[in-house]
């Protein structure tokens, strides 16, 4: 089954969330939980919406290409990550100028932090529905990976965010809100949500009629990305491991552009994807990204030529990167111009097109049916190579185990394989790590984690962005001031802001 295809109807039947604050009665005045649900076709119903529905790439989803996608506002308060256009939200964005009222940094949590109460909700509810169990125990899990999923997510941008508990959300009339958690049931609550997730199956093939639903390589994927960020690096590397077993099925695809095609969709690269289509689900960057001037076999595509990589990012590579075929910084337009760093107005003026997807030959607007991939293997294979270096029982051992996973992917782009000569020490051997992936995972989300991990984010922000307004505090983003100011004083703003 796709997703996609049951997913509006989905959210239909639940009904549309209400504001931010209100983490307790929602979907109450909706459902009438008397007459539904009552059997596994509602309980499909209820779990597509409340797990799947903030994973989308259309507009308002997660995943979107638009200001609210995290792959993109997250990108573009990188060294990598530079716009056309000169809206503030993405001058603000840009120059890492976070307030509580800033639409770009706050957005996420307004958007989504209700989804995890709806899959609270949706797991009380199913408990109750006479079913198969061992299709119950699979919706359970799925519940299970998008909340620990979104949790994440949120986590790793504002900090601890609100959960209600099943007790409060069964109170509708009270008008307490939901507490923000401490760092460490954050954590916990994540990472048990996760693991409950791990009875999924390890991956589903394209063709599969379960091709779209979470997985088993999707929860480790994040789960390692938890461990990452919470510097459990023996956790992560072990994560990282686990997904090397033939079950999962991943690997990586000989050519760099052939991972983002329609014709490569469900490769054995990604772990999980965002299943696209033209009718409710379109993926649109290629609108946000190509400029009139780019010259496409699709001649009906959308292109407003917003997104860019920065010049300063762009001469880091190698130029024999083979990832540069789709990252586009020299090239001769439909109006016979060649546009190039030298001479780049008005195509090229903050930096190289972030092309990276092929061309969706039935695309007449803005939208593209390729599915968007969230999580490949080679976001992995780097995070692995970092992760047990880090975990090296000398003090940051470079391990060969460790240079073959960076090496893996580094090849691929056809350079030559690093030596352990090449390493002045495992410092060195780190930094190369998040170049790499830098080079490899550009505009897929993972710069600004990188960077804070690495403890660079706010120091790139002032010297490759030129930001005055970037704090040290600035490395999680504000609550929206609404959230701060609904709550009567018993919701804490983050520090400083």
């Amino acid at each position: 089954m796709k997703i996609v295809k049951i997913l509006v109807a989905a959210m239909l039947l639940m009904g549309t969330a209400v504001s931010c604050t209100d983490l307790k009665s929602e979907m109450y005045d909706t459902i009438n939980t008397n007459i539904f649900p009552k059997n596994a076709d509602d309980a499909n119903a209820l779990v597509t919406a409340a797990a799947y529905g903030p994973f989308l790439s259309g507009w308002g989803g997660v995943f979107s290409s638009a200001q609210g996608g995290i792959h993109v506002f997250t990108e573009m308060t990188t060294d990598i990550g530079d716009c056309q256009w000169d809206d503030p939200v993405w001058n603000d964005l840009i120059k890492v100028n976070f307030t509580s009222n800033s639409n770009g940094a706050i957005n996420t949590y307004k958007n989504n932090i209700n989804f995890i109460s709806k899959m609270t909700l949706t797991m009380d509810r199913i408990s109750k529905i006479d079913m198969d169990e061992t299709e119950k125990a699979r919706l359970m899990a799925e519940l299970h990976c998008g909340r620990g999923w979104l949790a994440y997510i949120l986590y790793d941008l504002y900090g601890p965010i609100q959960v209600a508990s099943k007790e409060l959300l069964a109170d509708p009339l009270n008008d307490n809100p939901a507490p923000r958690l401490s760092q460490e049931d954050m954590v916990k609550f994540i990472e048990d949500d996760l693991k409950a997730a791990l009875v999924l199956p390890a991956r589903y093939d394209k063709g599969d009629s379960n091709y779209g639903r979470f997985t088993r390589g999707l929860a480790y994927t994040v789960l390692m990305k938890l461990y990452m960020h919470e510097k459990q690096w023996q956790k992560a590397a072990d994560c990282g491991k686990e997904l090397a077993k033939a079950e999962y099925g991943l690997g990586l695809m000989d050519s760099y552009k052939d991972i983002f095609t329609l014709e490569n969709e469900g490769n054995k690269e990604a772990v999980w994807s965002v299943i696209c289509n033209l009718s409710n689900n379109p993926q649109m960057w290629h609108a946000h990204v190509l400029s009139s001037q780019y010259p496409t076999k699709n001649p009906n595509i959308q292109k407003w030529g917003g997104y860019r990589v920065t010049w300063n990012f762009y001469h880091t590579f190698d130029p024999a990167d083979k990832r540069l075929e789709v990252l586009v910084g020299d090239f001769v337009g439909t109006d016979g111009k060649h546009y190039t760093e030298a001479d780049p107005a008005p195509v090229l003026v903050k930096g190289a097109m972030p092309v990276k997807y092929g061309e969706d030959p039935n695309s007449t607007s803005e939208d593209s049916q390729i599915d968007w991939i969230v999580y490949r293997y080679a976001d992995v294979l780097t995070l692995r190579a970092e992760a047990l270096v880090r975990a090296g029982n000398a003090g940051n051992a470079i391990t060969q185990e460790a240079l073959d996973c960076l090496n893996a992917v580094h090849t691929r782009a056809g350079l030559t394989a690093y030596k352990m000569s090449d390493f002045t020490d495992a410092n060195d051997f780190l930094d190369k790590v998040l170049l790499e992936r830098g080079h490899e995972l550009w505009f897929e989300g993972a710069r600004r984690t990188d960077l804070i991990r690495y403890g660079k984010y706010i120091e790139y922000a002032r010297t490759y962005k030129g930001s005055t307004t970037a704090q040290n505090y600035m490395n999680v983003m504000p609550l929206p001031q609404s959230v701060i100011d609904e709550s009567k004083g018993k919701i804490a703003q983050n520090p400083e802001y």
